[in-house]
């Protein structure tokens, strides 16, 4: 049998190697929570926290119920609960209420036609615009809001 011999310049540079390889991942490690590297860090995370915010933050709200009389809910109801979280900011391209210029466009193709790309859904909109309790006469009334806040 064959035995390896390793010289004692071999076995002083793994031993280097080793060493420096435990002080790079290591070291760094034992320096968590320690001196002015755990502000640092925290400012940081802050930092990244206060920049995706706005992207980031998502909340679910549950649109109001129909009318207690039974009868469906107005335009502006149905814009302030449901439309409002993309056509007052203009999110994912929607156009913003009461924007002419965006608005021209859609508004010439015509009431039905809008009233159809609510109730299928359209781009990043959804079907029904995210209300799926809405009727038909409640997006109709919510599209011709939209459209009255644009001319």
């Amino acid at each position: 049998m064959a035995q390896t011999q390793f010289s004692s310049r071999t076995i002083l540079v793994i031993t280097i190697v080793i060493a420096v390889l435990l002080m790079v991942v290591i070291w760094p490690l034992s320096m968590i929570g320690k001196g002015s590297s755990e502000t640092t860090s925290d400012a940081y995370h802050d930092e990244v926290y206060v920049r995706i915010l706005p992207v980031a933050k998502l909340e679910l709200a549950k649109a109001p119920a129909a009318a207690a009389d039974g009868q469906p809910r107005d335009g502006a109801t149905v814009y302030n609960a449901v439309c409002m979280a993309c056509h007052a900011s203009g999110v994912a391209g929607a156009p913003k209420a009461g924007d002419k210029e965006a608005w021209a466009p859609r508004i010439a193709t015509g009431t039905d036609a809008l009233v159809a790309s609510v109730t299928n859904g359209k781009g990043a909109m959804p079907p029904k615009g995210g209300g799926a309790d809405l009727t038909d006469a409640e997006i109709r009334a919510a599209v011709e809001h939209l459209m009255s806040l644009a001319q």
